[in-house]
């Protein structure tokens, strides 16, 4: 069999940390942390990556290819059966204590002897890292306790002289493990050995005496006295018992706290741990303690939950609970020391009996309860290394731990995160803790009570227990105390419970810059941020940002609530944001705030910037303040915006809550900047809403701040939106008044711009010479500043008024110009409409094959760049095609998916044409009631609007069915018509 040779120590560390969990995933933090322990570089998790491909291509070398498996939560290397010690020692102890159970002792002992011909050496020796050590600490632990079974039961099968040797070496390597000089005694007794056997009684008193300053224990001095009085029977008894019964002490510590009689929720996954707790997850072989680590921020129930499971498994664990709370000022040997005084007295152990230091308290509390049934309850752990020495030697004892922090490094732990309660249970806890008739009283308030304490046990606990002080109160009162949020966690606050101070604790166990970092979250509005925001408001990098993210999520301030990698979204808790904006307050000076405010909303901008210029190929068709922009990262923003469309659906609550920030901040530079570079996004997806809201409050901030730019820019684009929700009357009133300051502040960009939407508005209006003149000035205007997809946009309408007078080769040149243009640039959002444009121009022509070439190019691009209002007009355009050819139902299936768009999108213009079309559509399959109801509609919309072109055209082709109608049927038949054709039928022209 090949070997893999692996001489890097971090790779050591990695290999062994993924064997110590083989066929479990091992999260990446956890490997992090056994290479660096508490000071990892901000490069650790590229070097894992590394180390990881290393490993790989080391067993790759020896013929074990595909052996380790990324996940996204960590690594996991897959062993098969009988491939790992560990493994096959597991499954030989499990043989051996059923052997044991059935009472077929020689077997027992065979599975034991080949479990340890196993051990060869140290394990893992030479790997140097604290959690793969501590590892190797438990196993050689677990090693030795076997080597302790195995030999007992030798005695009992009456090799007493083939154990002798073995047991004088272990004793002088293991001095103070007291049960092997129990067992060395029995054996030489049983040898008729008598005077060496007490010899070896003053042995093990001496070393207990010299390293200890202790007295031998009561057993040990019991079976001294025994051999002098001649009362230790010669052989062993006939029948075994396995394991030995275990006699309690007369005191059985039950140290947990009391139960709350209301505990609510988490019903299923209270059985599920009481299970892993009692059948150590469900591992027949039990050979590693069951420890449960359980997390989440402060006042989520963590301590509740474990008090709760530690009385619900009384009966399992018969011989005690032990309970200590730890917390920060029990993190040194000392603190530990003293948890490890009081569970030995807890355990019956006099005083005196109890040695100094910590690694002797240890080693003897794990002697007190090896093979006993006892739970440990460790509460408000800070890490793993507090965990350590309390933890038991013995499978039989059960461990529960809680802590604010993912504790991910302790070996073949449970880990399980308990946070906010669900809405159905926090209610149900606040009824039982108020009464249900004081809740059903106030159903409305009972449920705002309940968001407004964030769901939060303890803040409920609160909530109610001042109720409870205050009979006379309605529920409301204190929920309108809640809604003030200045002094929310003021209210939270009775009887010794405080949710400020539960926030305080791991707010202050932070360092310096997640500190920061939290403070300045506070002024974030909206639940949840993407990952790369951190970085502008500490104005860092964002790798370090990032890594100070992650420290506010281990201490549990702070939420991953989706996303990976660079999509990777966060959330505070409403409680914690409310102490973060406190923190904001009292810490951080008002110019400091601002700058921290300007930095995000300079990232924002420049993400806006450059999702703009992704669609429209350039900084193209928009106008800008001096707002300084945070520059992220190239590779980042490549990431972000590989499909800008899909990023704003992400972010669009966050952006339009960053136009309202800006204002609120006094930042009308930004404000306006930022409302309108985000434009092109509303737009594609007919956020018309956000378009008109987050502009009108960027209006009212530019005329407050007396910013002429910013007034007209924002006069413009409301204008714009007015359009698209065709509101053409209140569309030309804006962009007259914003032409008239582009006029007077010399804004040459502002004023094309605006005399494109008028001069749409003419073209609309049927005054096509002063569209014409407007077209032509705003082109003027534009090519000089280079605005490639503006001066397409402006081509496109001339080259549509040029259709309207029927000149098609102007209009040719003027489409084949605009394509030229946003070809260059790769504008593929105007590439589509001009696309659009020519596809109109064949159909016009009766080149009905061109114009569904030319059409279908353009459907490929508004598809692939998801702009909705794009794929309705172009299926328009498909849809007339398809009815020219005669293909009734393919047009069809095409105007009817149209319709549907369009009237998605809320753009009732375009809703108008495809009325018309379907109008035609049934014209031509006779249906003429159906194609008078599409037609009529559409009339109707485009008379809502003003419209006078699309009033001509719809009345025009009511006249057309009318008339079709009245001759197909003939007039004999004239009476029997529907009424709305009989009452303009007219009879047809000999």
């Amino acid at each position: 069999m090949l070997n893999a040779t692996i001489t890097a120590s971090r790779q050591q560390i990695v290999l062994a940390m993924l064997l110590l969990e083989a066929n479990n995933v091992v999260p990446l933090g956890r490997l992090v942390d056994a290479v660096w322990e508490d000071t990892p570089p901000s490069t650790a998790k590229s070097q894992i990556q590394i180390c990881i491909s290393a490993v790989r291509r080391a067993l790759r070398d020896t013929g074990l290819d595909n052996r380790i498996i990324t996940n996204p939560a960590g690594y996991q290397i897959r062993v098969a059966e009988g491939e790992l010690d560990l493994h096959i020692f597991n499954e030989l102890l499990t043989e051996a204590r059923a052997a044991l159970r059935e009472q077929r002792l020689e077997d027992a002992a065979s599975s034991f002897r080949q479990a340890l011909t196993l051990y060869r050496g140290t394990p893992l020796s030479g790997v140097d890292s604290r959690l793969v050590e501590a590892a190797a600490t438990r196993i050689a632990e677990r090693r030795l306790a076997v080597v302790e079974d195995c030999l007992e039961l030798e005695l009992h099968l009456g090799r007493h002289r083939e154990t002798i040797d073995e047991l004088m070496a272990l004793v002088t390597e293991h001095p103070l493990r007291e049960r092997l000089w129990q067992q060395l005694i029995t054996a030489l007794y049983r040898a008729g050995r008598q005077a060496e056997a007490l010899a070896a009684y003053r042995s093990a008193r001496q070393a207990s005496i010299d390293d200890l300053g202790l007295e031998p224990s009561e057993p040990l001095r019991l079976l001294e006295r025994a051999i002098l009085n001649g009362q230790l029977e010669p052989g062993p008894a006939v029948e075994l018992e396995w394991p030995a019964p275990i006699e309690p002490a007369p005191s059985v510590p039950r140290m947990a706290p009391a139960d709350i009689p209301d505990f609510t929720g988490y019903g299923q996954l209270v059985s599920e741990l009481r299970d892993f707790l009692r059948y150590g997850g469900g591992r027949p072989d039990r050979d590693s303690v069951p420890v449960l680590a359980i997390t989440g921020r402060g006042g989520a129930g963590k301590t509740t939950l474990a008090v709760h499971l530690a009385h619900g498994l009384a009966a399992e664990f018969p011989h005690g609970q032990l309970f200590s709370r730890l917390g920060p000022e029990r993190s040194h040997s000392g603190g530990l020391s003293q948890i490890l005084d009081g569970f030995l007295r807890a355990l019956g152990m006099p005083g005196s009996s109890i040695p100094e230091g910590l690694e002797a308290r240890a080693a003897t509390f794990r002697s007190q309860i090896a093979a006993s049934r006892v739970l440990i309850v460790l509460d408000d752990v800070v890490d793993e290394r507090q965990v350590y020495p309390l933890l038991p030697g013995s499978p039989s004892c059960g461990v529960i731990v809680t802590s604010r922090r993912r504790l991910a490094g302790i070996p073949g732990s449970r880990l399980v995160e308990v946070s906010a309660l669900e809405q159905r249970d926090a209610v149900e806890l606040l009824t039982r803790m108020v009464g249900s008739e004081r809740a059903s009283a106030e159903p409305r308030e009972a449920l705002r009570l309940v968001e407004l304490c964030g769901r939060l046990p303890l803040a409920l606990r609160i909530a109610a227990a001042r109720l409870i002080a205050r009979p006379h109160w309605r529920m409301a009162q204190l929920t309108e105390r809640l809604e003030d949020e200045g002094r929310r966690l003021d209210e939270l606050a009775h009887g010794g419970l405080d949710v400020r101070t539960n926030i305080a604790v791991s707010y202050e166990g932070l360092d310096g810059q997640a500190q920061r970092l939290l403070r300045r979250l506070g002024l974030l509005e909206t639940h949840d941020f993407p990952s790369w925001a951190a970085a502008p408001l500490l104005d860092i990098d964002v790798a370090t940002a990032s890594d100070t993210l992650d420290a506010l999520v281990d201490a549990q301030l702070l939420e991953v609530v989706g996303g990976f990698g660079v999509d990777t979204r966060y959330r505070l808790h409403d409680l914690v944001r409310v102490y973060a904006r406190e923190r904001l307050a009292a810490e951080e000076t008002a110019p400091a705030r601002l700058e921290a405010a300007r930095r995000l909303l300079g990232a924002w901008l420049f993400l806006a910037d450059e999702a703009h210029r992704v669609l429209y190929g350039g900084d193209y068709t928009v106008i800008h303040s001096g707002a300084q922009r945070w520059e992220l990262p190239r590779h980042l923003v490549d990431d972000l915006l590989r499909d800008p469309l899909m990023w704003f659906e992400g972010e669009r609550a966050a952006a339009v809550a960053a136009v309202g920030q800006a204002s609120q901040a006094g930042a009308p530079d930004y404000c306006w900047d930022l409302a309108i570079t985000l434009v092109a996004l509303f737009e594609n997806g007919s956020y018309l809403d956000d378009w008109r809201a987050t502009h009108e409050i960027a209006l009212l901030s530019a005329r407050e701040a007396d910013d002429r730019l910013g007034t007209a820019a924002m006069l413009y684009s409301l204008g714009a939106v007015n359009i698209a929700e065709q509101r053409f009357d209140d569309a030309r009133v804006r962009l007259n008044q914003a032409l008239q300051v582009f006029d007077e502040i010399g804004e040459a960009r502002g004023r094309a711009l605006a005399l494109r939407h008028l001069a749409f508005l003419d073209r609309v209006h049927g005054d096509l010479d002063q569209a014409w003149a407007r077209y032509s000035e705003a082109l003027a205007a534009l090519r000089p500043l280079g605005d490639a997809a503006g001066a397409a946009h402006i081509l496109s309408g001339m080259a549509r008024i040029k259709l309207e007078w029927s000149e098609r080769g102007s209009a040719a040149e003027l489409l084949a110009e605009a394509l030229r243009k946003v070809t260059e640039v790769n504008s593929t959002r105007v590439q589509a409409m001009v696309l659009h444009r020519l596809g109109e121009l064949h159909f016009e022509d009766g080149d009905l094959t061109q114009a569904e070439e030319e059409l279908t190019k353009a459907l490929k691009l508004v598809r692939g760049g998801r702009d909705r209002a794009g794929e309705a007009h172009v299926l328009h355009g498909l849809g007339l095609v398809k009815l020219r050819q005669h293909q009734h139902h393919q047009a069809a299936v095409t105007l009817n998916h149209g319709y549907a768009i369009a009237r998605r999108n809320g753009d009732r213009l375009a809703t108008a044409r495809f009325c018309l079309a379907l109008a035609r559509l049934h014209r031509a399959r006779r249906d003429y009631p159906s194609a008078l109801e599409w037609a009529s509609q559409a009339l109707e919309i485009f008379d809502q609007f003003h419209a006078l072109l699309g009033r001509l055209e719809a009345d025009e082709l009511l006249g057309q069915i009318r008339d079709e109608a009245a001759g197909r049927h003939g007039l004999r038949e004239h009476a029997a018509l529907p009424p709305a054709l009989r009452s303009s039928a007219r009879p047809s022209q000999p």
